[in-house]
């Protein structure tokens, strides 16, 4: 399923935009470009002021795909984007296991892996982090970009424990399939529309705690295209 994306105001875009800023040191360091001590200083100034250029919005009336098996639980969380002129290659999870006769949450958060589209400048994650749980190893496109994606779900118990989101599958631009390290239960749905030019940013919907009451945590998710 896909529809078009409004929802990216001016406020949000300001708001994304001065977080990012105060990673850029961070996203500086972390670039895989391999250089001689004495251009160091050059090229770093050089990488700073790419990655400040491209930390600006992507536009707006981008597509969103989403899945129709979503948990109902919850409200939907500020959109997360990769920097403009990035796409996502990868992902991890973060994923709470079985905690026995306890409350079950499973899914709680979904990390993006953002590399440029020209630069070998990589490794630069969005994430929505989730309250519980662990985050599980990177998997990434051995080519290409993420384009589409299928959400594993549990249907409500009734008066049982309720898990909602439990794992996600993610397919590359170049064919490959990533299969999340979620949980195993609920069902599979159907795969979502594809991103004719990747994925650059997703939006989850979140049940925040319960307190005493059954959390469920992650919910349902949406990507958006580039």
């Amino acid at each position: 399923m896909t529809r078009s994306c409004s929802a990216f105001t001016s406020q949000n875009r300001l708001i994304r935009t001065v977080h990012q800023l105060t990673i850029t040191a961070s996203l500086v360091r972390k670039s895989r470009l391999v250089m001689a001590k004495p251009a160091y200083r050059k090229a770093e100034l050089w990488q700073m002021g790419l990655l400040i250029l491209s930390l600006v919005s992507h536009s707006e009336g981008s597509t969103i795909i989403e899945v129709e098996n979503g948990g109902g639980w919850g409200g939907w969380q500020e959109v997360k984007m990769c920097p403009k002129d990035f796409y996502a290659y990868g992902f991890s999870l973060r994923v709470e296991r079985s905690v026995g006769k306890h409350d079950d949450t499973a899914l709680n958060g979904i990390r993006l892996f953002c590399k440029h589209i020209t630069y070998q400048i990589e490794d630069i994650m969005v994430e929505s982090p989730g309250h519980w749980g662990d985050w599980t190893s990177k998997q990434a496109c051995e080519s290409g970009y993420l384009d589409s994606f299928q959400l594993r779900v549990e249907a409500s118990q009734g008066k049982g424990d309720d898990t909602a989101a439990n794992n996600i599958n993610v397919h590359c631009s170049s064919g490959d399939i990533l299969h999340g390290d979620g949980t195993g239960w609920g069902s599979w749905g159907r795969w979502s529309s594809r991103c004719p030019n990747g994925v650059c940013g997703m939006q989850v919907k979140v049940e925040g705690p319960q307190g005493r009451g059954d959390d469920t945590a992650l919910n349902d998710a949406r990507m958006i295209c580039c």
